[in-house]
């Protein structure tokens, strides 16, 4: 009888939460994840402003 190898998960508990966490936490922007031996090593996040509804030209506005 062979013995299976015991498959380890690369994400935990920690590591979902703070994805999780980094996702909640944007409106606009980008979540990296860098993998590095099949282990989740760096998570990097970039945020994005926008500000659509600050800039609506009136009549007679504009440049």
């Amino acid at each position: 009888m062979a013995v299976q190898p015991v498959n380890k998960s690369i994400v935990n508990d920690a590591i979902i939460k703070n994805i999780s966490d980094s996702i909640h936490g944007l409106s606009y922007g980008t979540v990296m994840i860098t993998v590095h031996n099949a282990r989740i090593v760096q998570i990097e996040i970039s945020q994005k402003s926008r500000f659509d509804d600050m800039w609506t030209v009136q009549e007679g506005g504009g440049i």
